[in-house]
């Protein structure tokens, strides 16, 4: 399977001492990205160790599903909520080669 073939993991690593508000800002646009074809889930994660260090990940069925959706959505207009809140943010896109996770009976 070519990287192009695989899921892909989108990774928004940002800064924002605000935690209400960087919430409150991924609150109101995660269910319009969630909608979006493709789209199979999304996360925000705050650091343990520096709380002010966010990690908001979506996961999609490939790399052309995402592209799809950032030419068709305008995703400055939609992320304009957690840039206002945030500095020092990274975009990442990783292709998933491998995944591991138990089933839901195996969890019992």
């Amino acid at each position: 399977m070519s990287a192009a073939d695989s899921r892909l993991r989108v990774m928004l690593h940002l800064r924002a001492d605000g935690e209400g508000e960087l919430v409150a800002a991924y609150d109101g646009i995660r269910h319009d990205v969630a909608a979006a074809d493709g789209h199979l889930s999304d996360q925000l994660l705050q650091s343990l160790d520096d709380p002010g260090q966010w990690v908001i990940t979506s996961e999609w069925e490939s790399a052309e599903h995402y592209a799809r959706w950032a030419r068709g959505h305008q995703v400055d207009r939609l992320a304009a909520p957690i840039v206002a809140v945030s500095d020092d943010r990274r975009h990442e896109r990783y292709a998933i080669r491998r995944h591991t996770s138990l089933d839901a009976g195996e969890r019992a």
